[in-house]
């Protein structure tokens, strides 16, 4: 499903990309099992991180490859400030639809950047690239964003789906009919492919919260040095 580029294997050899493709799945506004699970993960986060400060998180080795990222483009990782939010400040995980919410608790969970698209909408070849900063596309706020040099970016074959510092697009934002759903997984230096591919194993797991004969279609890693296929149900 994705194609890497000569120009990101060579200015990201160490770094990863994960797919997660599902068929059949759902975008409820609530879902009362994946309600159940989010607020038994806010729990854990909470006794995991009890009694620790913003420095002690700031110290795991996954914030620690995404601050190395993002101090280049002088800019702070948001997951790190969401985990805060809930494991230390006790606020509750965002209730948006359902298939968002699979992406934020993954990224609690296992502090991985996620991105979450509509399938149907995106239109192969799609291609993992470094921008050059003439590349620009609408972010989820309705408002037009050139890339910055250097950042990784995902795109179709119509354009930007995602960049590591902006986020997602709008074009292909899921709403209450996707069915058919693409989750993609940014990881930097210093995020373990396995690590990826963990993570990509529990946003399926919480997708199947919601519809739970929803199918893989791919569930894959993919780097310059490492590439591993998890077995499609």
């Amino acid at each position: 499903m994705l194609t890497l580029t000569e120009a990101w294997k060579t200015a990201y050899p160490t770094a990863s990309v994960g797919i997660l493709a599902m068929r059949g799945a759902a975008n409820p506004s609530v879902c009362p099992a994946l309600e159940a699970r989010k607020t038994a993960l806010e729990a854990e986060l909470r006794a995991r991180f009890a009694g620790q400060t913003r420095a002690d998180i700031k110290t795991l080795p996954e914030f620690q490859a995404y601050t190395a990222y993002y101090k280049r483009f002088k800019k702070t990782y948001h997951v790190q400030l969401q985990l805060e939010s809930v494991a230390l400040q006790e606020k509750p995980i965002p209730s948006v639809a359902a298939l968002v919410e699979t992406m934020f608790m993954g990224e609690l969970k296992n502090f991985l950047l996620t991105a979450v698209h509509d399938l149907d909408v995106v239109q192969p070849p799609v291609s993992v690239n470094v921008a050059d900063g003439s590349e620009s596309y609408v972010m989820l706020s309705g408002q037009s964003q050139a890339l910055k040099p250097g950042d990784m970016f995902i795109a179709d074959a119509v354009g930007v789906l995602s960049s590591i510092i902006y986020g997602p697009d709008a074009r292909t934002q899921v709403t209450a009919e996707t069915r058919n759903v693409l989750f993609t997984v940014y990881a930097p230096e210093g995020i373990a492919p396995e690590a990826v591919q963990r993570h990509l194993e529990d946003t399926r797991d919480f997708v199947w919260l919601i519809a739970p004969d929803a199918e893989v279609v791919e569930s894959r890693v993919y780097s310059a040095i490492f590439d591993r296929s998890v077995q499609c149900r």
